[in-house]
């Protein structure tokens, strides 16, 4: 009989375990397992699927529908605006913010836990980046500014991680002392300007910083570099299945893995082909992919492997599934979740940077507050649950695309920003409604016991 990777998970984790009575985890195990992950052709995965997404567990089914729906309402209330090339690099730019807090919650969020400091965090490490590339001043190299931006953010989080894990405080209240903490600091560090700039000058440092967000990849690296990852992914993908039934394994489908490879081909291509498109004028040509976004999809992918493929992520996923169950088979719940906290900070940092780059500078007036409301709102409505256990790094990149997406085409009609932050909010309880009532439904169908 082939076992899934929990099943083997599980093993490693007996055998770490320091006392106490062990927990079934395998049998758990069994039971987690989507049915559509066991299929063998591609129509009992369509099935399977169906099966589970009519029993209420529809994962990002309804934020995919939200983007088509927000999609068309736009492109018609802005008759053929919101949809123009132009407009859609604007949006991409726009989304990564969004995307990358997103994907720092996303940590925490497994856990059951919550950061309200990324806002103030995503502030701080501008103004450290902003600070340190200054000349006359400190001057340092670009390479090295982003280094010190997220491990000094990093820092943060593990202070809050500290006192969340060791002492027991509730996460909500060390973060929330936590943003008015960092709040200071960004005042600290700015001094009595309150502002701090970078331009596209002769300065190196300065210059490398700002054309993260606002330069672009020339048109033809574009397709050398989509040409690249595609090809990469496409071998991933398929050696991985591969590796995965010659050691007796459950695999997907090979019909399942042809189309998640031409999904992300056709994804790759709609992308740098509208980013290739002249946003400029005849005389002033500006093409091309923005730099930022093969960046931030690094950031996906590195995530995304740490908490899929580590025993690092077995153990978030784990501990927010059950702590009592993973502290029984011998999880530390301590170290954990720190370094859920030091990865949540250290990527609002890298956040800051992109909000440095994307502006062109920082000042006092980041506001902070709605940053972090809306790294939660990503996160909750691309699918992440607030009760843990459940998410993905990709659900921030989804839920980041539609507050993007809210934000981009209701400034386009010149909404203003007060019905831009209802409408937020709005989807935002949508989410929250949605995952409460497809966890009230997987649970009450499920017969998971722990």
């Amino acid at each position: 009989m082939a076992k899934t990777e929990d099943e083997l998970s599980h093993e490693s984790v007996e055998d770490g375990a320091a006392q106490g009575p062990l927990v079934d985890l395998t049998a758990a195990a069994v039971d987690a397992v989507p049915p559509e992950i066991v299929a063998e052709s591609l129509g009992q995965y369509a099935r399977a699927w169906l099966t589970r997404t009519t029993s209420g567990d529809t994962g990002v089914l309804p934020v995919v529908l939200a983007l088509v729906v927000i999609a068309v309402a736009f492109e018609v209330w802005t008759q053929g605006l919101f949809l123009s090339p132009g407009n859609l690099v604007n949006l991409f730019i726009e989304s990564m913010i969004f995307m990358t807090l997103g994907i720092s919650e996303v940590f925490v969020l497994l856990l059951g836990e919550i950061d309200l400091s990324t806002g103030y965090i995503l502030a701080v490490g501008a103004a450290i980046a902003g600070i340190m590339v200054q000349k006359p001043g400190m001057d340092w190299p670009w390479w090295l500014v982003i280094i010190a931006t997220i491990v000094l953010t990093g820092l943060t989080g593990a202070v809050w991680g500290t006192l969340v894990s060791r002492l027991h405080l509730p996460s909500f209240v060390v973060t929330l002392a936590g943003q008015l903490i960092m709040w200071g600091v960004m005042l600290v560090i700015l001094g009595n300007a309150g502002v701090v700039s970078i331009s596209s000058s002769i300065l190196v440092n300065q210059h490398v910083l700002y054309e993260i967000v606002n330069g672009n990849i020339p048109p033809l690296a574009g397709w050398i570099v989509l040409a690249v990852i595609a090809g990469t992914f496409a071998g991933l993908f398929w050696t991985r299945d591969a590796s995965r039934r010659r050691r007796g394994l459950v695999a997907p489908p090979p019909g399942l893995t042809v189309l998640k490879i031409a999904f992300l081909v056709a994804a790759g291509i709609a992308v740098v082909a509208i980013c290739n498109v002249n946003r400029g004028s005849a005389t002033s040509l500006v093409q091309g992919v923005p730099w930022v976004v093969p960046i931030v999809f690094v950031v996906v992918i590195m995530w995304t492997l740490l908490l899929q493929r580590t025993q690092f992520g077995r153990y978030v996923y784990a501990i927010g599934g059950n702590p009592d169950a993973a502290r029984r088979a011998g999880i530390s719940l301590v170290k954990v979740r720190t370094w859920a906290f030091i990865l949540t900070g250290a990527t609002a940092g890298f956040a800051g940077i992109l909000y440095l780059s994307w502006q062109g500078g920082t000042s006092t007036n980041v506001n902070g507050g709605q940053y972090v409301l809306y790294g939660i709102a990503a996160a909750v409505i691309g699918g992440t649950s607030l009760f843990g256990g459940r998410g993905k790094v990709a659900h921030a990149v989804l839920g980041g695309l539609v507050i993007g997406a809210i934000y981009n085409g209701l400034y386009l009609q010149g909404v203003q920003v007060q019905w831009q932050l209802i409408a937020t909010g709005l989807v935002l309880v949508g989410a929250v409604l949605i995952d409460t009532l497809s966890r009230r439904g997987t649970l009450s169908g499920s017969s998971l016991r722990i």
